[in-house]
């Protein structure tokens, strides 16, 4: 970087506006002018060891890398609009984080944004630690490794997403998305996955209740399922379950293989049902 600005403070709005190829080190947003978007619209710029507490403070970023920075509660809406950046090892609070940004990757971060990565393309998460009630709504083309993820309505509209050793503790997950992969992860949550197309899970933990109804094309090899029952009403499966399903009701189409379901449903359908459901055999040894 050709500029260096550092240990300072700053208050104002648009106080670092259309920064350009510039490292900021070590300084505080906040004060009493209370200024709203201190770094808007900057390019190739990066952010290292600053505190944040203003509104919209990096909306318009290009090329931009945030840096074991915190952003506390009062910072608003902190990224919007933004492309090409990087976001590693930040505490990050303030509601509605990260909006119609594209190529954005985050590692190692711990974040708290109730409406976190909405209408977003091209996010890359790793290594992290999110709380959100809705989590990533109408986001494409996303990757996500290693994250801890708490929230409610997650995982909405989105288009081709890959979620590998993760745990997905949450309500509403994947709703009407498509092209959906989930490996070796827990997911928890209620009425999972339901209007989804092409979700895909292998290797996963499924628990909570009524799971993945009125699905698509829907995939699972080598799951466990735990508390799930009137699991799959309506749903074109294919699905291979190590262990014990509570109950299944109406699939649609396709097979349930599991080694034991409590109990089958069949009743009450407004559409053809004609899912098969498979015990596995169990094998034994004969002295």
């Amino acid at each position: 970087m050709s500029k260096s600005i550092s240990n300072l403070t700053f208050d104002e709005e648009r106080a670092l506006y259309n920064i350009k190829d510039t490292d900021v080190i070590n300084c505080t947003f906040a004060g009493p002018a209370d200024g709203e978007s201190v770094l808007k619209e900057g390019r190739n710029y990066r952010v290292k060891n600053c505190t944040f507490s203003l509104r919209y403070p990096m909306w318009h970023a290009y090329g931009f890398t945030l840096f074991d920075s915190l952003m506390d509660d009062m910072t608003r809406a902190p990224l919007w609009y933004c492309k090409d950046g990087k976001i590693t090892g930040c505490n990050i609070n303030g509601i509605k984080c990260l909006r119609e940004s594209s190529n954005v990757k985050i590692n190692n971060c711990s974040i708290n944004s109730d409406e976190f990565g909405w209408k977003c393309d091209d996010i890359s998460i790793t290594g992290s630690k999110i709380n959100s009630v809705y989590f990533l709504f109408e986001t494409n083309n996303v990757e996500i490794n290693n994250l801890k993820m708490s929230g409610k309505y997650s995982f909405q509209y989105m288009n081709n997403v890959h979620i590998k050793n993760s745990t997905l503790d949450t309500k509403d997950a994947f709703w009407h998305s498509k092209n959906v992969t989930v490996e070796n992860s827990i997911v928890k949550g209620e009425y999972l996955g339901w209007f989804s197309e092409n979700l895909t899970l292998v290797n996963c933990k499924i628990i909570g209740t009524q799971p993945l109804c009125y699905c698509k094309n829907l995939k699972l090899t080598k799951c466990t399922m735990e508390n799930t029952d009137l699991a799959f009403e309506y749903s074109e499966v294919n699905a291979d379950v190590k262990g014990h399903i509570e109950s299944v009701k109406n699939p649609k189409s396709g097979i349930i293989i599991a080694d034991s379901v409590g109990g089958i449903i069949e009743e009450e359908a407004i559409m053809p049902c004609n899912g098969q459901i498979k015990i596995r055999k169990k094998e034994c040894s004969c002295a």
